[in-house]
């Protein structure tokens, strides 16, 4: 295959789920990520540390970018690949976060990736037009992986956590990114931002998601709230159990 054919779209049903394709990166992200919290003390000391979080950053913007380069590549209109995803902002809130620091970009991110982006590693309908021998099929999961390494980083380096407050920020976001996704669905012909207007090319959970826009919209919110409780639900037990240490603590305190 020659390098134009490389950028090109592939054929419907190149990419299947569960199968090398779909492990091999998972696998690789999830090394990533196990030596990030078998060195986080290294990493946390290392005069480096800030020369590879600058690099991971620059990896990312420009993965994230080469997307939109593509399109325009094979000739798409970009009017139809406008930067209204909850992965693509997931993956550049990320690179942002990891230079910065900061904790309201930790906060979108965190539920954006494992109440949003998850699902995409586990079916990702939007490349079964492009397997291994299309650039599309690596941009999605260095994209993709990106924001979980960016995650596990900053909470095994810099010890970062979600609280109740990240649970509202990050949602309200989604709201704006939604509420801007529907406008942009209505004015433009046959877009379908969030998979607000129907279902993407290949099998997901949206295919079992009703049409209607109302009552699609009602329920990816439902789901979205629910699936944000999950992923906070740890560090809400861990806060209950320290809690109960220090109430047990001072009572021990007050009868000595």
């Amino acid at each position: 295959m020659n390098l134009s054919e490389f950028f090109k779209q592939g054929v419907d049903g190149e990419f299947q789920y569960f199968t090398l394709a779909h492990f091999i990166p998972l696998i690789i992200m999830a090394g990533i990520i196990f030596l990030i919290y078998k060195k986080q003390d290294y990493l946390r000391t290392c005069k480096h540390e800030k020369n590879l979080r600058l690099i991971l950053a620059f990896i990312i913007i420009v993965i994230d970018m080469s997307y939109f380069w593509q399109k325009m590549y094979v000739g798409t209109d970009i009017k139809d690949h406008l930067p209204l995803t909850v992965c693509g902002w997931a993956a550049i809130f990320g690179a942002l976060l990891i230079l910065s620091e900061s904790q309201f970009l930790f906060d979108i991110v965190y539920f954006w990736g494992f109440a949003g982006s998850f699902n995409a590693l586990i079916t990702p309908a939007v490349i079964t037009n492009s397997g291994p021998m299309h650039f599309r099929y690596y941009q999605f999961w260095i994209e993709h992986s990106s924001i979980f390494i960016v995650l596990f980083y900053m909470i095994f380096v810099f010890r970062m956590r979600p609280t109740l407050k990240s649970f509202v920020r990050s949602f309200i976001m989604l709201c704006l990114l939604a509420a801007l996704s529907i406008y942009v669905n209505f004015q433009i012909e046959g877009a379908n931002y969030l998979f607000l207007a129907s279902t993407e090319a290949g099998d997901s959970i949206l295919n079992f998601l009703p049409t209607n826009l109302f009552m699609r919209v009602l329920i990816m919110g439902t789901i979205s709230i629910i699936l944000y409780i999950i992923v906070y639900i740890p560090y809400f037990i861990k806060d209950l159990k320290a809690k109960k240490v220090n109430i047990d603590l001072n009572e021990q305190l007050a009868i000595e």
